[in-house]
């Protein structure tokens, strides 16, 4: 069984068991959350798409940890003109633990 989930503007695949990275959520670790934008629910044979959310599901989830991702180096140059830029920039993630899937 699988849902399609909308965390924070965008939309994840949540599997009962299963950890998801997403975009920093304002919880603390430990603490259980549930998300209503489930958009499709699928047990195996019986696929349900909502229009635009199925109505009276919901995922429970439980934050795992708080962290940075890779450092991603984004690097601007322009060719004869001595234009050279170097940042570096480490987005911040939630990894949450999918717990039920809420039909």
């Amino acid at each position: 069984m699988y849902a399609i989930v909308r965390i924070a503007g965008r939309q994840y695949r949540a599997v009962e068991g299963e950890t998801i990275d997403v975009d920093r959520l304002p919880f603390e670790k430990g603490e259980t959350v549930s998300f209503d934008d489930v958009l499709l629910v699928s047990d195996g044979e019986n696929v349900t798409v909502g229009q635009p959310i199925v109505a009276g599901t919901s995922v429970s989830a439980t934050v795992e940890e708080q962290f940075r991702g890779e450092k991603l180096i984004v690097f601007k140059y322009r060719q004869r003109t001595s234009y050279r830029r170097k940042r570096g920039h480490r987005q911040y993630h939630t990894r949450i633990v999918i717990n039920k899937i809420n039909v």
